[in-house]
């Protein structure tokens, strides 16, 4: 429990800021209201962001000490002011022209409005955060370092033929597909949210490259653990990687941020029903770094690659069709829990 010891202390201190903003705005009712809703968006936010939490456990554990730190305690403080409450802000203020005083005015005063202006921008993020998770699937779908793979043979001769270009070519395809399910007055917006995905992705594996302080001692401790080709180069440590998996955040914690606003539209219970599920999920990375969850579940970083995956197809499809969050939530948790099971009944077996 003690890698979650500092999440418990958060959570306390934001659940009590949750029930003063509720009591002060509707008594003792609305005290009660905000800690369930608070309470309720937390356990969500985990729930859908736990395969963000095993994949970022997958590159922080080759990461040096130096580079850890940066990312629990600056990555923190990203992911939750930025991702949760400025990001959102940002594309309101982009759709409106409105500036960032103006928006948060409108988002504490009007949710209704800002929620609707949130929502609008929806297809152009997740366009977004679909392209550029759909190459972090891809990259590891196809890499031909893997030595163990959970789908055998298919998913080796997926490694022996794939490339880091096919990747590119086939997120493009999803790109132009997402593109022909919007209207002719959103296609260019669309299109343009998707390329700077690819673009995004290609980039931060390149600053990596430039970037990187260290060397690791031996390359085979990285491409034996089966780590994609850009995230083998983030996995060094290094500015750009830092910047991959705070991107990577980016794109699981606004389908969150949505999917809040299904539940209430108050902005300032969404931010701190989220940010308590971001300090649960930053500390559950800690523990599977330092339990070496990932060495003894083999097949759970896998696992959480194929639940990317699955979002990174309903991200890009839900510019269209509306796919209910429990669904979100519940496809991700199916991968990690067969996962488990598969690495359990091949750990077994090795011990037989």
């Amino acid at each position: 429990m003690q890698h979650f010891r500092i999440s418990f202390a958060v959570t306390f201190i934001l659940m009590a800021l949750a029930g003063w903003w509720g009591y002060n705005h509707g008594g003792v009712s609305g005290l009660a209201q905000a800690l369930w809703i608070t309470a309720v968006l937390g356990i969500m936010e985990v729930s859908l962001s736990f395969d963000n939490a095993v994949v970022n456990a997958s590159v922080l554990r080759h990461w040096n000490e130096f580079w850890r730190k940066l990312f629990l305690t600056v990555g923190i403080l990203v992911a939750v002011f930025g991702m949760r409450l400025i990001f959102p802000l940002l594309i309101v203020s982009m759709a409106t022209g409105l500036g960032l005083i103006d928006v948060w005015h409108m988002a504490t005063t009007t949710p209704e409005e800002y929620s609707r202006h949130l929502t609008g921008a929806h297809a152009e993020v997740a366009a977004f955060g679909g392209a550029f998770l759909l190459l972090v699937f891809l990259n590891f779908l196809f890499d031909d370092q893997k030595e163990l793979h959970w789908l055998g043979w298919i998913e080796e001769k997926l490694g022996q033929h794939g490339t880091e270009s096919l990747s590119v070519l086939l997120a493009l395809a999803a790109v132009f597909g997402c593109v022909s399910l919007v209207g002719a007055d959103e296609q260019y917006k669309v299109l343009t949210a998707g390329v700077v995905g690819v673009i995004v992705y290609l980039a931060v594996g390149w600053i990596s490259s430039l970037l990187e302080e260290d060397e690791p001692e031996d390359e085979d401790d990285i491409t034996e653990a089966g780590v994609a080709p850009v995230v083998a180069s983030v996995a060094k440590g290094s500015f750009g990687g830092f910047l991959y998996l705070e991107v990577l955040d980016a794109s699981f914690s606004f389908d969150g941020v949505i999917g809040a606003f299904a539940i209430t539209s108050d902005v300032v219970i969404i931010m701190l029903g989220l940010a308590i599920g971001a300090m649960f999920v930053r500390s559950l990375t800690v523990f599977l770094v330092h339990k070496g969850t990932l060495d003894e579940y083999v097949y759970l970083e896998h696992g959480a690659h194929y639940a990317i995956g699955i979002l990174a197809i309903i991200m890009l499809a839900s510019v269209k069709y509306h796919i209910p969050e429990w669904f979100t939530g519940l496809s991700g948790v199916a991968f990690i829990v067969v996962s488990l099971w598969s690495s359990v009944r091949h750990k077994r077996l090795h011990a037989a």
